[in-house]
């Protein structure tokens, strides 16, 4: 897919700079990219503050979301404020991320998403530091494959950004 904006999640309580080069390098691949930064909050707090910040930016459409981390979880609750503005989102994207599940009893701040959540393709990307830094993660690369996700696993010396620039072109 050719998305009109590219969003660029990071996980709650990091900051967008954990992105490092990701957005210069996919702006020269000619994306247009958002990399909302949002300092503190978490849950329903951080759906809300990136929710007004892509707002704010007034992107094109089709977005695509990508996350990092534990952004990945709030993805659904995004979407569906992208959706409730009108900004219909094209795909999904975890890089080396946490997935999406249903709140749990324990989940208090844990906003829900849509009950049709995903209504876009899927995709996961584990980059070379992921695996090295959690081979753990392995269940999740599994979980992706799964639900029928593409999924690549980045090697060196290929960019991780060409990674998900191809990623998201198979959306």
């Amino acid at each position: 897919m050719t998305p009109g904006t590219v969003v660029l999640l990071h996980a709650p309580g990091a900051a967008a700079a954990s992105w490092g080069d990701m957005p210069e390098m996919l702006r020269s691949y000619g994306m247009d990219v958002i990399a909302p930064d949002v300092a503190d909050g978490d849950g329903a707090r951080y759906v809300a503050r990136v929710s007004l910040i892509i707002s704010a930016a007034g992107p094109s459409v089709p977005l695509v979301l990508a996350a990092h981390g534990a952004a990945g979880p709030l993805v659904p609750a995004i979407a569906l404020a992208q959706r409730a503005a009108h900004r219909p989102v094209g795909g999904y994207v975890f890089v080396d991320a946490d997935l999406p599940r249903p709140p749990g009893p324990h989940d208090h701040d844990m906003p829900a998403g849509p009950p049709d959540w995903p209504e876009a393709p899927c995709g996961y990307l584990r980059t070379h530091a992921d695996q090295a830094a959690f081979p753990g993660r392995d269940e999740t690369v599994r979980a992706s494959r799964l639900r029928g996700w593409t999924v690549i696993e980045h090697e060196p010396p290929m960019a991780a950004a060409q990674a998900l620039s191809e990623l998201i072109a198979t959306l």
